[in-house]
């Protein structure tokens, strides 16, 4: 059981970095026709694009930070759980 919990963990956390890759990746305009950030458009955008529109504010799009804090906090939700099980 906490082997399954720890690969998901890992696997989670190499999403997370996708995640990072993407929003830094949108800030560089040139990079939008790449096909590296294409595959990490396709893969980031579900999780991403549940927050879309949220926050807002004039023409700053805050959605990735409410993304990322939620993602943190589950991570570490699932790492407490791996070392309460051990």
């Amino acid at each position: 059981m906490v082997l399954l919990l720890t690969i998901i963990y890992w696997l989670l956390k190499i999403y997370y970095w996708i995640l990072i890759a993407y929003v830094l990746g949108s800030w560089i305009p040139e990079l939008r026709n790449s096909k590296i950030y294409r595959l990490i458009y396709n893969i980031a955008n579900p999780y991403m694009r549940l927050f879309r529109g949220f926050l807002v504010i004039g023409m700053m799009d805050f959605t990735p930070i409410l993304g990322f804090t939620l993602y943190s906090f589950g991570l570490r939700y699932l790492y407490q759980m791996i070392l309460t099980l051990n």
